[in-house]
């Protein structure tokens, strides 16, 4: 199955007066890299996270959010002293600024101090951590599941548009091969010609020497060989989606090599249709490796 690299998943979960929330995303990369945060009062939940994703994910930026607290109804809310000072503090800064400007300001209640941010704070200190990573653990892999589902998902879709483009490639191909092979004949018929041309306005000029250059002509001029390797570019290609595991890396390698071969397509063309079509073929090949950029 062809996966993405960009991904989300979300889940919360809950356990013994304590509730969590998840938050997985992930885009594209070159590499693999995984980024956790996570509570630092909660130890004991790295390892097993990163050899959790690991089989998971071959490459990507992968950064997983856990956010761990007390239950609502079970949470104990705490006065934190040092909060309640700093609040205290700016509250009589800006009365003193207000005043001296002039303006009269309202004066803040208790009710009014308790809501600012900070000034109370849910307790989330624990005995015993084990029996709430273990179950925040237990929970990880139907995040997983949603997470490489979502991934599969797209790249489903990624798969049917790149074997799309490998179809107008295989196509373009089939009619540069129809148009050189169309040309052969009369290139041969022009290159006769262009010998006898030069032998009648030569003179001491070695027909063989002259004919040696002629043959080199063609021969660079010759696009079998592009052809050749395109179709088996695309070949390979259409393996390479049908296969299992990570294959961003190749496909991104062979649409360089289609992208070459185009480009020599192109130069040797010599002829207003052939370019032509070497220069669909590159549009196609650019289209297509933007797409392979998105695939693991």
């Amino acid at each position: 199955m062809t996966k993405s690299m960009t991904g989300f998943a979300s889940g919360t979960g809950a356990h013994e007066g304590w509730a969590w929330a998840w938050d997985i995303r992930a885009v594209n990369a070159r590499g693999y890299d995984l980024r956790l945060r996570l509570p630092d009062w909660l130890g004991g939940l790295e390892q097993p996270l990163r050899a959790a994703f690991g089989k998971v994910v071959a490459r990507g930026n992968v950064t997983v959010n856990l956010r761990v607290s007390r239950a609502e109804e079970a949470a104990d809310e705490t006065l934190d002293s040092a909060a309640l000072a700093r609040v205290i503090g700016n509250l009589a800064a800006v009365d003193d600024a207000a005043e001296a400007a002039g303006v009269l300001l309202g004066r803040a209640t208790a009710a009014d101090i308790l809501q600012m941010r900070g000034v109370l704070s849910a307790e989330t200190a624990v005995d015993d951590p084990e029996p709430l990573i273990k179950a925040i653990l237990d929970d990880l892999p139907s995040l997983l599941d949603a997470f490489d589902a979502m991934r599969g998902t797209e790249g489903a879709a990624l798969a049917s548009v790149i074997s799309g483009q490998l179809d107008q490639i295989e196509r373009l191909t089939a009619e540069a091969s129809a148009l050189a092979e169309a040309r052969r004949d009369q290139a041969a018929a022009k290159l006769r010609e262009n010998l006898a041309r030069v032998l009648d306005n030569a003179d001491g000029a070695d027909p063989d020497r002259v004919a040696q250059e002629l043959a080199l002509i063609a021969v660079k001029a010759d696009v079998t060989e592009e052809i050749d390797r395109l179709d088996a570019h695309v070949a390979a290609a259409r393996e390479l989606l049908a296969s299992d595991g990570a294959r961003g890396r190749k496909l991104d390698f062979l649409a360089q090599e289609f992208n070459r071969e185009a480009n020599t397509l192109c130069s040797k063309a010599q002829a207003n249709d052939l370019t032509r079509v070497g220069l669909d073929l590159k549009a196609v090949i650019d289209q297509m490796r933007e797409q392979v950029q998105n695939v693991e």
